[in-house]
């Protein structure tokens, strides 16, 4: 039987999926979002890749319905399956590295749910904070519970936004996908082409993806966005499996490619 992904509703998904959602929506305000880009937005940490990687064998993503293994295992799976199709060496780093931001949790807190207690600041499908949300967001009941949702300056459609302002416009709710783009973008080294960079920063904003929202706030470049971000879809979605692997086997194909694009040194979260 062919595997079903993101069934929400499932018998088996975990109450903590649930509750998971549940607090990302009612915390998950505009005024969060602001604190957590200056708290955590401060490029003073130097953590390097492998580093990072090797903290994600100490992190399940609580949000995921399909996979209970560290997170580093997902990351590997969806690498490996790039690279299977021979797709460009940076892509197959973006698969390797997509979810890093996930490292957070090192210094992260319960109260900003940045841990691995409380992870709702971090892992998650994100929507856009400072205007309506839509019943596109898993459990779409919980949205009521978003503070935001009786203040009038973000209730509406637009919001604080302007139509057709365009998706790099927009805040998104904080989490793993913004913090790496941030820090990737912010890092002197870096070389990961354009689409790359959106892949990163937009893989998890599945109300737009893949719910088709926001269309009003959207501008036409925001099509090509669209592409990249359903093909690298089919490549973290559709790879969770239970099948494992050694980082350190696989380091001599991706350390070359990491270098290549992002240097030898450290990066500075």
């Amino acid at each position: 039987m062919e595997k079903t992904f993101r069934n929400y509703e499932a018998p088996d998904v975990k109450t903590a999926v649930r509750e998971h959602y549940r607090k990302m929506r009612r915390n998950q305000t505009y005024e969060y979002v602001q604190r957590m880009h200056k708290k955590y937005l401060t490029y003073d940490k130097p953590l390097g890749l492998w580093d990072a990687m090797e903290s994600l064998n100490r992190l399940i993503d609580v949000s995921d319905p399909d996979l209970d293994l560290p997170n580093v295992q997902h990351l590997i799976q969806s690498a490996e399956a790039i690279r299977a199709d021979n797709r460009p060496d940076w892509m197959q780093l973006v698969g390797l590295i997509h979810d890093l931001g996930k490292a957070m949790f090192l210094w992260g807190c319960d109260a900003d749910g940045t841990s691995q207690a409380e992870q709702w600041g971090m892992v998650g499908d994100v929507f856009v904070v400072g205007c309506a949300l839509p019943d596109s967001c898993v459990y779409p009941e919980f949205n009521t519970l978003n503070p935001d949702m009786q203040d009038k300056r973000y209730n509406t459609e637009l919001g604080r936004y302007e139509a057709g302002c365009g998706l790099d416009a927009l805040e998104l709710a904080w989490g793993h996908d913004e913090y790496l783009y941030q820090v990737l973008k912010h890092h002197k080294g870096n070389k990961i082409p354009e689409a790359g960079m959106v892949m990163i920063r937009y893989h998890s904003f599945y109300p737009w993806h893949s719910g088709g929202s926001y269309s009003r706030l959207l501008k036409d470049s925001d099509a090509r966005y669209l592409e990249w971000i359903r093909d690298f879809n089919r490549y973290d979605l559709y790879t969770k499996c239970t099948q494992t692997y050694e980082l350190e086997a696989l380091r001599s194909h991706y350390e070359p490619i990491a270098e290549k694009y992002l240097g030898k040194g450290p990066i500075y979260w």
